[in-house]
């Protein structure tokens, strides 16, 4: 090779190097940029947030959980989410048209709504499945963690007498967002308050942050590293599926993987001073409101529950023998669990939710002296 051809070549790709790493230093240079903008009041900031659910935009958004439940082979797609980080390619044309991928070094499992019905794709199996008909209930899934769908749920269920006040502006994405401190009225949730740093312009979420009670470190952070408005296109937001591929359709309750098996049990109207709450599905009992909320689950014998509690004491849960059954229970930041087995009725709780393990604890000790409960 001619030594000038080369000399060239060389150059070149040392120019493309330094624009990449140029590139990737764009949002840390930005993030010291000073942050400035408009004076907003809480109210003004929380309505531009809700408005945002209308707003077409894409983005990629990076999740950061500290949870530390243990590991339950049955919720072993939810695991991930609770305990480090999801990175997430996402767009969204309208609040029930949208796609989120979740990347990760396996690959990638990328979930689709399209009105009433979803898709997701497994890039492992090489499969996609159409979800056909209205969720009523599922398992959490990284679409969740979206900055802008978690900042929405969070004020809507923050509940009446939460508070809301301004935080100082941050650099978040490259731009300066307005910061809105939410704290739930109740201080029976393990949630102390909630950060969300939002767009002005567009009340777009891009960062939030979420508190448990006693810590000066988020026990959830998720955030937008690029984010801006976007031109929807039918290309990105159509599930598609090549040669080789495979393609298969269900039911809404046939996704719902461990939540297929639970038993309609006539559940009491409280548990632990906290009352139940109508629900969709009546295999799930809901308790409290908004951020101080807990589920009851009720496995049959023979649906894999017990199992379910050995895997939970196998993987460091603490154990109670109780009278006539046996009790784990973790707590971990925000989301506490308990799992109670009875040995006359067979039937085995899962109480998980925003409130303290101490009163998960006493809702599982009432439902053991609950007539016709627990046999």
């Amino acid at each position: 090779m001619h030594p000038g051809r080369a000399w060239y070549l060389g150059w070149r790709w040392l120019t493309v190097l330094a624009g990449v790493a140029v590139l990737c230093c764009v949002p840390v240079v930005a993030s010291g940029l000073p942050a400035s903008v408009p004076r907003l009041t809480p109210q003004q900031l929380e309505n531009r947030i809700l408005g945002s659910q209308r707003m077409s935009f894409s983005g990629y958004a990076e999740s950061n959980a500290t949870f530390g439940l243990p590991p339950l082979p049955a919720f072993s797609s939810v695991t991930p989410l609770l305990d480090g980080v999801t990175r997430m390619r996402v767009w969204q044309a309208s609040p029930d048209h949208w796609r989120v991928d979740a990347l990760s070094d396996a690959g990638e499992d990328d979930a689709y709504q399209a009105g009433s019905n979803a898709f997701v794709w497994d890039s492992g199996e090489q499969l996609l499945t159409g979800i056909y008909g209205p969720e009523v209930v599922r398992l959490p899934r990284a679409a969740d963690l979206v900055p802008s769908a978690l900042a929405v749920r969070i004020i809507n269920e923050a509940g009446p007498g939460a508070r809301f006040g301004i935080l100082p502006p941050r650099r978040v994405a490259g731009e300066s967002a307005a910061g809105l401190e939410i704290t739930p009225a109740s201080s029976q949730s393990t949630v102390a308050r909630a950060d969300v740093w939002a767009s002005p312009t567009t009340g777009l979420p891009l960062l939030v942050e979420v508190f448990n009670r006693g810590s000066a470190q988020p026990a959830l952070e998720t955030q937008f590293l690029q984010a801006g408005p976007w031109t929807p296109d039918a290309s990105v937001l159509t599930p598609q599926h090549g040669p080789g591929t495979g393609f298969t359709t269900t039911t809404p309750a046939g996704f719902t993987g461990v939540l297929k098996n639970l038993a309609d049990e006539a559940l009491p109207g409280s548990l632990a001073g906290f009352a139940r709450q109508p629900s969709p599905v009546p295999q799930i009992g809901v308790y409290g409101s908004g951020l101080t909320t807990f589920a009851v689950l009720t496995f049959p014998r023979g649906s894999g529950g017990d199992g379910l509690l050995y895997d939970a004491l196998n993987a460091g849960a603490a154990k109670l023998t109780l009278r006539n059954g046996i009790e784990a229970a973790a707590s971990a930041p925000l989301l506490n669990l308990v799992l109670v087995h009875s040995h006359i009725s067979h039937l085995t709780f899962l109480l998980v939710g925003l409130v303290s393990r101490a009163s998960l604890e006493q809702a599982a000790a009432e439902l053991f002296t609950t007539p016709g409960v627990t046999g």
